[in-house]
């Protein structure tokens, strides 16, 4: 009994495991369409980075280039021009309501939770 419920719970680690990856490389691919338009970068932090998206990685991890930030609230980042933000520090990203198209967004939503129904089962 002991070997059964060890081997189920390796079996559920890799379902979740699977399940996050889809996850991050559905944002992935999102955020890639995104390349060259502004959006505002919430840090846990909570600062506030305005700019141009420049590109993405398979982490999250953003560049913004024509940085622009609050001067009163970090004046140590008045000067930054380009920036590169780890993906793990990241709470928001706002986009453009215009730049979001919620079809395609809310059809590979539906993609991936039909997907993961079918390896659960």
């Amino acid at each position: 009994v002991s070997t059964q419920s060890t081997w189920e719970s390796k079996e559920t680690n890799k379902n979740v495991t699977r399940q996050l990856e889809c996850s991050r490389m559905l944002f992935y691919s999102f955020f890639k369409t995104l390349i060259g338009k502004d959006v505002i970068v919430e840090l846990k932090n909570n600062v506030m980075i305005s700019g141009t998206l420049s590109s993405v990685d398979q982490f999250l991890n953003i560049k913004l280039d024509n940085v622009v930030v609050d001067e009163e609230k970090c004046p140590h980042l008045a000067s930054v021009k380009n920036c590169f933000v780890r993906g793990s520090t990241i709470r928001y990203v706002q986009l453009p309501a215009t730049e979001v198209e919620t079809d395609l967004l809310q059809e590979a939503t539906r993609k991936e939770n039909s997907t993961q129904q079918q390896t659960s089962a």
